[in-house]
């Protein structure tokens, strides 16, 4: 990779070094497989489009070649084109997955569901949102899948994250912090009954693009010139972000406007908002502002490409524990817009169909151990560490019936006025790490 980065597009040029020099020759640090296998067209699901055609979804595979790890980290991508045009072979996707290959990471560039049968309108560019994020979450769970049978791709499903440029950003975003149908509704139609309808048509947030009741848990999100429908949704205890903007873009929002004004997609928020998001709810979130540069600007130009692909880098190796110098961004800009008041709505997060068990699908390093389960009265938590832990209980009809938190190393909860039946204990840290557990109560 190019020691080569960022010109910037302003008055003032600023050339920055390579900042990864204390970990040359390190895996998910630098170039250490020079040679690449790869695989296209690998199908991972199905669904109907827009205009009730049925798709083969398929996603593209970069290996590093010759590799005898066996729990590789895994990158899967999703290109841009305003969810109209695009696949999962164009430039920026493409290198993106070739050098991150040869770091010895294992990555996938998706292709989803494009098209609107309404090309101006916002609603129906809004379902065009769900189908790819729909999709982009068939294609996390195809892995988890894999890892549970085949384990062709030797992932290591506790480190699976998602990013993507334009469009891709906005999936993958929305894949991470979209938790709950009801945050949608608004946007899909005025009447709560038909936009409830439609959400049902479309196969509700988490959809039927294939792979069902496998995790789609990931590590963290990579967004590249994307945005989220309300920065808000990214709520305390999400996963990390990385995100990279240009101040000048006119295509995605760096602060708050329309996606694409010539053809409106959707009131957003962009990077700038996530961050100030993030910062306030205490979520990870490293973001370098491109001063004065357009879209997606590293598309086609080496040197926004080395910038974007060191700042990428060094995010990945925080996640996954190596010590390196990072890239230390621009400070963001003054008299950027405040955030406002936001009040999620009352529906509570869905869980899984009957989850596939197996000690990698819904198992973290979160939980060491829960006990007794079955259990008829008090149920002990423990936890592999003393941070900070949110406890949410969950019903089988997915209705919160208990939450906690405690910064101890076991917490415990009674059955009390609880009903004999299944439960869903879910637990998440201010790393935006999360475990799951099934819980039976008599």
């Amino acid at each position: 990779m190019k020691q080569l980065c960022l010109t910037a597009m302003s008055a003032l040029a600023l050339t920055w070094a390579s900042s990864a020099q204390t970990c040359n020759g390190v895996r998910y640090a630098s170039e250490v497989y020079p040679l690449l296998s790869t695989d296209f067209a690998v199908p991972y699901g199905e669904n109907t489009t827009f205009s009730g055609l049925h798709q083969t979804l398929t996603l593209d595979m970069y290996q590093p070649a010759a590799d005898t790890a066996t729990a590789r980290p895994l990158i899967i991508w999703a290109h841009g084109g305003s969810f109209m045009y695009g696949t999962s072979l164009d430039h920026d996707v493409k290198t993106l997955s070739e050098d991150f290959a040869k770091m010895g990471y294992v990555c996938a560039s998706i292709n989803y569901r494009l098209g609107s049968k309404l090309l101006l309108d916002s609603n129906t560019m809004v379902q065009a949102v769900i189908r790819a994020e729909q999709d982009m979450k068939a294609a996390i769970r195809f892995f988890y899948k894999d890892r549970l049978t085949n384990n062709t791709y030797a992932i290591d499903t506790n480190n699976i994250y998602i990013g993507g440029a334009s469009a891709g950003a906005i999936t993958a975003l929305h894949v991470a912090y979209l938790r709950r149908t009801c945050e949608i509704e608004p946007y899909i139609s005025s009447n709560s009954h038909i936009a409830d309808s439609l959400l049902t048509l479309l196969g509700g947030i988490e959809g039927n693009s294939g792979n069902p009741c496998y995790s789609s848990t990931i590590k963290g999100v990579i967004s590249l010139s994307g945005a989220l429908g309300v920065y808000a949704w990214l709520e305390a205890g999400s996963v990390p972000c990385c995100s990279m903007h240009g101040t000048a873009d006119a295509v995605v929002p760096y602060g708050r406007g329309i996606v694409d004004p010539i053809i409106p997609i959707m009131y957003t928020d962009g990077s700038l908002m996530i961050n100030k998001q993030a910062l306030a709810v205490g979520v990870t979130n490293p973001f370098y502002t491109w001063y004065g540069a357009k879209h997606v600007p590293f598309d086609g130009s080496a040197a926004y490409m080395d910038t974007t692909v060191n700042f990428i880098r060094d995010f990945l190796l925080t996640r996954l524990g190596i010590a390196c110098t990072p890239l230390q961004p621009p400070d963001a800009p003054v008299g950027a817009p405040v955030l406002y008041a936001y009040t999620p709505c009352s529906t509570t997060l869905p869980l899984p169909c009957s989850a596939i068990t197996g000690t990698l699908n819904y198992i973290s390093e979160l939980l060491q151990e829960v006990y007794p389960n079955p259990s008829t009265g008090s149920v002990n938590v423990v936890f592999a560490n003393n941070d900070i832990h949110t406890i949410e209980l969950f019903d089988i009809i997915g209705k919160l019936v208990h939450t906690g938190m405690t910064s101890g190393g076991t917490y415990t909860f009674e059955k009390g006025v609880l009903s004999p039946g299944i439960y869903m204990l879910m637990v998440s840290n201010a790393k935006g790490e999360r475990s799951a557990q099934k819980i039976i109560l008599y």
